[in-house]
């Protein structure tokens, strides 16, 4: 078996920041709006979700998409001869899907570099979005949020016997 254990405890219970309405993203050459995943009107649709699906539904249709896209992409063996401790690992990401459902601004935050740049690449593999997130009819980038969890388990050393 791996090093490391399964990606899973992913995201059902990870989605987005808590804004309350809408901002300017000031960071948007567009003057685009910023809508929270969590009041959007109308979320965005991940490639393969059914779009006749109710808002939550496509929410959680969405989070599932995300989850089971990490745990097939994200490379656990990254985090070998890292020196990172056995036990579980947390890494944070954050991203927006913008008005013409890309990904952009990737942020990670993991224990270690290496894992920030494993997180960032897996994110970059996700398709784009049939449907970008709207809000009162009009497109808006949408920031999501999410937790990568696995576990390490470093292999034991075993000592070798003596002549």
């Amino acid at each position: 078996m791996k090093k490391t254990s399964v990606l899973l405890a992913l995201m059902l219970s990870a989605i987005s920041f808590s804004q309350e309405k809408e901002i300017d993203d000031l960071n948007n050459d567009n003057n685009s709006k910023v809508t929270s995943f969590e009041v959007i009107e109308n979320v965005p649709v991940y490639k393969g979700c059914d779009h006749t699906l109710s808002n939550k539904e496509l929410k959680d249709c969405m989070s599932i998409s995300i989850s089971k896209h990490i745990a097939k992409n994200f490379n656990t063996n990254v985090s070998n001869g890292l020196g990172i401790p056995d036990g579980r690992v947390k890494i944070n990401v954050i991203f927006k899907i913008n008005r013409d459902g890309n990904i952009i601004d990737i942020v990670a935050k993991a224990p270690h570099p290496a894992l920030e740049e494993e997180a960032i690449r897996v994110i970059k593999l996700m398709p784009k979005m049939d449907k970008p997130g709207y809000q009162r009819g009009e497109p808006v980038t949408v920031p999501y949020a999410l937790p990568i969890v696995f576990n390490v388990v470093n292999p034991k050393k075993v000592a070798k016997p003596r002549k």
